[in-house]
């Protein structure tokens, strides 16, 4: 890699660090959650519009989604910014770090853009906590163009080339019929006992699901008063499995849980989607090895390929993106003590010192591994669609 191109990124996110740890802790500060985010993808727009990026917003037909484009390049680059926050615990994802590290990413690389033969581009993706965003946007031709797609997001740990789960968030809905329930009891049919026996056959089913299933969910409407027989009732579940296969799997044999509850107790139901699927995260190899060598620079030290095996992410619709073009889903470690993902005390480390140098350096670490595929002749190629 040109040693001049790292000095360019490296001085420019350098100028741009108070810009991009004020858009951090501005985010932070002002938590929207799944396709609200007005304020906040604003915030990221208007400080890459301002830099001279050209900025469509609205883009898939989503109001809190755009695209901020830098250079003419054959070589598009697609960094993902993600932005929404969690009900009550707010930040506590660090969707403020993902953010600013993109823009930070996009600012660094976008004086080489012609060097480089790129065309920069972050793209602000609303909706991933529930939603999906991403998945959304590459259906309507958002992800068309682009030839490679990063983001880094922060969690306890280093780590390159992690796998997600795939998972489908579904709710369900019990009807049943409504009575006095102590002096007509026998007249009603209860919804809420439907969840019931739907929760244990999940309950018992878990011993029997395949290494990497899991199944969590809560309820969602239970009743309305206890004098009344609840004739309407919902729960929501999520759905997690290793891959798409094993989803489908377990998504069956989870409805048979759900009819169930049913015909148990009389009542109907159905089974909504509550946001498109998502596919376990695939990342790139070659890209992965990139960005390894890019945070070992700066001094941070993921952990081991071999472990990263053994470590899951959650989920994300990152994983769709994955699994239609080369891109990368890294995480980056901020000090946290025993906090994990969405738990109040990691929404606060999101806003801390630590979380602001995760800013930085996950900015010029993307802006790396930008400079290294787009300077390396088999990898141009393979990015663009040519034989490696």
């Amino acid at each position: 890699m040109s040693t001049d191109f790292k000095m360019s990124t490296r001085s420019a996110v350098e100028r741009y660090s108070t810009a991009l740890v004020d858009l951090s802790r501005s985010i932070h500060a002002e938590p929207e959650q799944a396709f609200a985010e007005h304020r906040s993808a604003a915030k990221v727009a208007d400080l890459l519009a301002a830099e001279g990026f050209e900025v469509e917003r609205g883009v898939a037909d989503l109001e809190t989604a755009f695209t901020a484009s830098f250079g003419s390049g054959e070589l598009v680059l697609g960094l993902c910014a993600e932005y929404d926050a969690l009900p009550e615990v707010g930040h506590a994802c660090g969707h403020n770090v993902i953010a600013a590290a993109s823009t930070g990413a996009a600012l660094a690389l976008r004086d080489l853009a012609d060097d480089l033969g790129l065309t920069v581009r972050v793209i602000g993706t609303p909706a991933e906590e529930v939603g999906g965003g991403k998945v959304l946007m590459l259906e309507r031709g958002v992800f068309d163009d682009v030839a490679f797609s990063m983001m880094v997001h922060p969690a306890p740990y280093e780590a390159v080339a992690a796998r997600s789960l795939a998972i489908t968030d579904v709710e369900v809905h019990y009807t049943g019929k409504p009575s006095h329930a102590a002096a007509a009891p026998h007249l009603g049919v209860n919804a809420a006992d439907a969840i019931t026996v739907a929760q244990v056959a999940i309950g018992l089913a878990r011993q029997h699901l395949e290494p990497g299933q899991m199944v969590s969910g809560i309820v969602t409407r239970g009743g309305t008063v206890p004098n009344v027989v609840p004739a309407a009732t919902s729960a929501m579940f999520d759905l997690r499995a290793d891959d798409m296969d094993s989803l489908r799997r377990l998504e069956e044999r989870i409805n048979r849980c759900f009819e169930a509850g049913a015909l148990a107790t009389g009542c109907t139901h159905e089974v909504v989607k509550v946001s498109p699927v998502y596919a376990e995260l695939t990342p790139d190899p070659w890209l992965a090895d990139a960005y390894r060598r890019a945070v070992t620079e700066l001094g941070r030290r993921p952990m081991s390929p071999e472990d990263e095996l053994k470590e899951k992410i959650g989920s994300t619709d990152m994983g769709n993106i994955t699994r239609a073009l080369p891109a990368i889903h890294p995480t980056i470690a901020i000090d946290c003590g025993d906090a994990v993902n969405h738990q109040i005390e990691f929404a606060n480390a999101c806003a801390s010192a630590s979380a602001d140098r995760a800013v930085l350096d996950g900015a010029l670490a993307l802006a790396w591994t930008t400079i290294s595929a787009a300077v390396d002749t088999d990898q141009r190629a393979r990015l663009l669609g040519g034989a490696a």
